[in-house]
C-alpha cells in the first residue's frame, strides 16, 4: 500500500502533469499533419528527454506517442487526408461523414474510440503484460506469415462493389513492396538503376499520394467554389449512450488491437484494418461500410490506439520493441541508464508501474484535451479551398521530405498521387492497396524464412498451431462467400 502511495505521489506532481499534456498536444499537432507521424514525433523530441528524469521523460514520448496516434484521424475525417498510417481506415467512413455535414460526430466517436482502446490496453499492460508477452514470444516466422495472410484476407471485406478489381490493387500493392534489394538475395529487383529505390518504397511518400495528392487533383476543379458549398460543420453532438450501442464493436476492437500490439514487429495501421474488417463482417448492415458508418470509425480507431498501450508489453518485459515507437523508446530507456526485460519488474517495480498508471492518466488528458479543441479541428472545413489546398499540399511536400531528407521521397509521392488520380478515375478502391504495401513485406520477409527452415516445404505453415489457425481462419474467410453465393445461385 505505501508503495502505491509513493508512485502516486511521484506521478501526480505539477511537472509531470504539465509534461503528459505537452507530450499529449505536441502528439496530437504532428499527427494531424499529413506524413509527421507519432513515431517521427518521439524521434523529434527524444533528445529533449536527456535533461529529463526518466518518469517525466518517459510520459513526454508516450503522450507525444498517443496524441500521434489519436491525431492521424483529425484531418483523416476533415479533409480526407490521414495524418498516420494507422488512420488510413478510419477516412473511409469519416470522410464521408463529414460530407454528410457530421464531422464533429465523427471526431467525437473518433476520441472517445480512441480513448477507449488507450485504457484498455493501458490496463491489460498494468495486469498481465507478462502472459501476453510470453505468447508474443512463440511467434517467429511462421506465425508472423501467417498473420500477414490473415490480414491480407481484409481486402475482399474492403473492395467496393468489384472485388476483382480490390484484388487488382491488392496485387498491384504487393507489387509495390518488390521493389528494392531483395531481403534474402540482396539482389536489385525493379529498381531499374535508381539508387534510391534500393530500400524500396516507404509507405509514407506512397499512402500521402494515393490519399492527399489523388483527392487534392480531384478538389482542383472546385477551388473556386465558395465556401458554404464546402463541406459544412454542424455540432450535433454524440449521446454517449450511443456509444454504448457499439460496446462490442469497441470491445473487440480493443482486444484485436492489443493483440496485434503485443506482437513485435506488427503496428497499429494493420490493427486498425483488420478492426474494421471485422466490425463490417459482424454487422448487420455491412453494405453501410465506406459511405459513413459511425461504427467503422469506432473500430479502426478503438485498435490503433489499443495498440499504443499493448506495444510496451514485449518492450518493457522481454526487452523487444512492439512497433517502429517503442524501437525509439528503448533508446530513451538506454539514455536513462534503464535496461527494458523481465529484471525491469523486480529491480524498477516503481518505475515500472508509474509509467504504467501514467498511460491511463495520458489517456484521460487526452478525452480532455479533445473535448477542449475539437471546435478548433473542425475549423480545418472552414477553410476556402483555393487556401486549403496550397496548404495541404506544402504540407504533404514536407511530410514526405521529412522521411529521409531527399527531393526522391517528394516526387515519389507525386507519382503515387497521379497513379492514385488515374485509378479513382477507373473506380478502383485504393486501400487494398495501401493494405498490401504495409503487409507486404511481412508476408514475404516470413515466407522465405520459414521456407529456408524447412527447405522448400511448404507444409511447415500448417505444423505450428498458431500459423495453421490464422491460415485455416483466413482460408475460410475466403472460401464462405464464394460458397454463400454459389447457394444462392442455386437456390434462385
Amino acid at each position: 500500500m505505501n508503495t502505491i502511495l509513493e508512485i502516486i505521489g511521484n506521478l501526480f506532481t505539477l511537472q509531470n502533469l504539465l509534461i503528459l499534456n505537452l507530450g499529449l498536444a505536441t502528439g496530437i499537432i504532428i499527427g494531424s499533419l499529413p506524413g509527421l507521424t507519432a513515431t517521427m514525433g518521439v524521434a523529434l523530441l527524444l533528445p529533449l528527454t536527456f535533461g529529463l528524469d526518466s518518469v517525466p521523460g518517459m510520459l513526454l514520448l508516450l503522450g507525444v506517442y498517443c496524441g500521434g496516434i489519436y491525431g492521424g484521424s483529425i484531418t483523416g475525417i476533415l479533409i480526407k487526408t490521414p495524418g498516420t498510417p494507422s488512420a488510413a481506415a478510419t477516412v473511409l467512413d469519416g470522410y464521408p461523414m463529414a460530407e454528410k455535414g457530421e464531422a464533429s460526430r465523427a471526431l467525437d466517436m473518433a476520441l472517445i474510440a480512441s480513448v477507449i482502446g488507450g485504457l484498455f490496453s493501458a490496463f491489460v499492460l498494468m495486469f498481465i503484460a507478462p502472459i501476453i508477452a510470453q505468447f508474443a514470444l512463440k511467434f517467429g516466422p511462421i506465425e508472423y506469415f501467417a498473420i500477414a495472410v490473415f490480414g491480407l484476407t481484409i481486402i475482399s471485406g474492403i473492395s467496393g462493389d468489384s472485388v476483382i478489381k480490390g484484388l487488382i490493387m491488392g496485387l498491384l500493392g504487393l507489387l509495390v513492396t518488390t521493389i528494392g534489394l531483395d531481403p534474402v538475395g540482396g539482389i536489385d529487383r525493379f529498381t531499374f538503376d535508381i539508387i534510391q529505390l534500393a530500400s524500396g518504397i516507404n509507405i509514407i511518400p506512397a499512402m500521402i499520394g494515393l490519399f492527399a495528392i489523388a483527392e487534392i487533383i480531384r478538389k482542383a476543379k472546385t477551388v473556386n467554389m465558395p465556401v458554404d458549398e464546402a463541406i459544412k460543420f454542424q455540432k450535433k453532438k454524440l449521446p454517449f449512450k450511443e456509444v454504448l450501442l457499439y460496446w462490442k464493436t469497441l470491445l473487440r476492437s480493443s482486444m484485436i488491437g492489443t493483440f496485434i500490439g503485443a506482437i513485435p514487429g506488427t503496428g497499429s495501421a494493420i490493427a486498425s484494418f483488420i478492426s474494421y474488417n471485422e466490425a463490417k463482417r459482424n454487422s448487420k448492415d455491412p453494405s453501410s461500410f465506406g459511405k459513413g458508418n459511425i461504427e467503422g470509425i469506432a473500430a479502426s480507431e478503438c485498435a490503433n490506439n489499443a495498440v499504443t498501450g499493448a506495444a510496451l508489453i514485449p518492450l518493457l518485459t522481454l526487452g523487444i520493441p512492439g512497433d517502429p515507437t517503442t524501437a525509439i523508446l528503448i533508446g530513451a530507456l538506454i539514455m536513462q541508464g534503464i535496461i527494458a526485460g523481465p529484471l525491469l519488474f523486480v529491480e524498477e517495480r516503481q518505475w515500472v508501474y508509474s509509467i504504467m498508471i501514467g498511460l491511463v492518466l495520458l489517456n484521460i488528458f487526452m478525452l480532455i484535451q479533445g473535448k477542449l479543441f475539437i471546435k478548433a479541428f473542425a475549423n480545418v472545413v472552414k477553410v476556402p479551398t483555393k487556401i486549403l489546398l496550397p496548404i495541404l499540399i506544402v504540407l504533404c511536400v514536407i511530410g514526405s521530405f521529412a522521411v529521409h531528407n531527399t527531393v526522391f521521397d517528394v516526387l515519389l509521392m507525386l507519382v503515387f498521387g497521379l497513379i492514385g488520380y488515374v485509378l479513382l478515375k477507373l473506380d478502383f478502391p485504393l486501400t487494398p492497396m495501401v493494405i498490401a504495401i504495409v503487409l507486404g513485406p511481412l508476408a514475404e520477409n516470413n515466407m522465405r524464412r520459414a521456407l529456408i527452415m524447412s527447405q522448400g516445404d511448404f507444409r511447415i505453415f500448417f505444423t505450428k498451431p498458431i500459423s495453421a489457425i490464422f491460415l485455416t481462419i483466413s482460408i475460410l474467410v475466403i472460401l464462405v462467400p464464394m460458397i454463400r453465393n454459389i447457394l444462392k445461385l442455386r437456390d434462385k
